[in-house]
């Protein structure tokens, strides 16, 4: 039982992330109809701002006036390099804001991730609402793999390791809340922050689109977009609002990853084809679907990644995402909640 349960956890730090991207993917297709293959690419942008803001607070200055030390006629020591915040707020402070790179990079992230999403939208996505989904698969493709290469040259081929926080780099004993002994159910502090960070951002989705005037305008622009436009109101307008929202998302739920998966410039589409396959399943332009598929795939995966499982079937975790996606999709050829006359045409 305590391995089911470990395993359920695993399977909701995975979903968290399915969950995130997919419900951006959603969230694009749902209001400009346009099928995004450089979602991916947007969550990597948000992981390699958690890298930049590690790399801009470490930078610093060698400090020639450094005590040094004597021992037997040698000199240790001398000159170091201090970084800027601590030299400016003092070591503690400074420390503390560094070991803290990755939750501030999220007031870092966001206007980046903002920019990035109206600059895509207005300067290519716009041009191709109207055009086949296989011409906005070819482009943003290609967009994705121009962001790639780009993250490539500048950030190089190999993995960042980019640590959590000190106060989180530990693991919670899940066991003694449910009355195992202790030790017998541990979990990485970190993977339950991401699974908590995702339920929250996940929510104020959800709020924002059902409780605000703007997300109620922008929730009949999907259902109805040229009686919208009729009313006088700038529904376009809205509509890239909403891709700058879909890319925020992404790009955060890329920067609190950091830590678990060192960001590298191919994460994006290691991400990509498992959060579309997310979509598809839960049905097309289905924002619950994208993210009740997104938590149910990945304790799938989880579980099917249990040496027991793998001793029965071997290679079964890397295939029963698709094999799951294979069965629904016989079943209900919309998704587990698509809306009916989405990609049917």
């Amino acid at each position: 039982m305590d391995g089911l349960i470990l395993q359920i956890l695993n399977g909701l730090d995975k979903g968290s992330a399915y969950a995130l991207i997919a419900l951006g993917l959603t969230l694009i297709f749902g209001t400009l109809g346009v099928v995004n293959f450089a979602h991916g690419a947007l969550f990597m942008i948000g992981a390699f701002c958690a890298v930049t803001l590690q790399r801009i607070l470490n930078l610093g200055f060698v400090d020639e006036g450094a005590t040094s030390s004597s021992v037997g006629g040698f000199s240790f020591g001398g000159a170091q390099e201090t970084p800027y915040v601590e030299h400016w707020f003092g070591e503690a402070v400074g420390g503390t804001i560094i070991d803290w790179s990755v939750p501030l990079a999220i007031l870092f992230a966001i206007p980046v991730m903002m920019l990035v999403g109206i600059a895509m939208e207005r300067g290519l996505i716009k041009h191709f609402y109207k055009r086949p989904h296989a011409d906005q698969i070819l482009v943003t493709f290609g967009l994705a793999i121009v962001l790639q290469e780009v993250v490539k040259f500048y950030f190089g081929a190999n993995p960042i390791p980019t640590p959590a926080p000190d106060a989180f780099t530990g693991s919670f004993d899940f066991g003694v809340l449910i009355g195992y002994d202790p030790f017998t159910i541990v979990y990485p502090y970190w993977r339950l922050v991401y699974f908590v960070f995702a339920m929250v951002i996940i929510a104020a989705v959800f709020g924002f689109l059902q409780f605000t005037t703007f997300g109620m305008v922008v929730r009949a622009g999907m259902a109805d977009r040229e009686t919208v436009g009729l009313l006088g109101i700038d529904i376009d307008k809205r509509f890239t609002i909403m891709f700058a929202i879909a890319a925020c998302v992404a790009g955060l739920a890329g920067v609190m990853y950091t830590p678990i998966n060192s960001p590298n410039y191919h994460m994006g589409m290691d991400f990509l084809v498992l959060s579309f396959v997310v979509v598809v399943v839960g049905g097309m332009g289905s924002l619950p679907g994208a993210v009740l598929a997104g938590f149910l795939l990945g304790i799938l995966e989880s579980f099917a990644s249990m040496a027991e499982v793998i001793d029965i079937v071997p290679g079964i975790n890397q295939i029963i995402i698709y094999l799951v996606a294979i069965v629904i999709l016989l079943t209900r050829p919309r998704g587990l909640m698509g809306r009916k006359g989405v990609m049917e045409e």
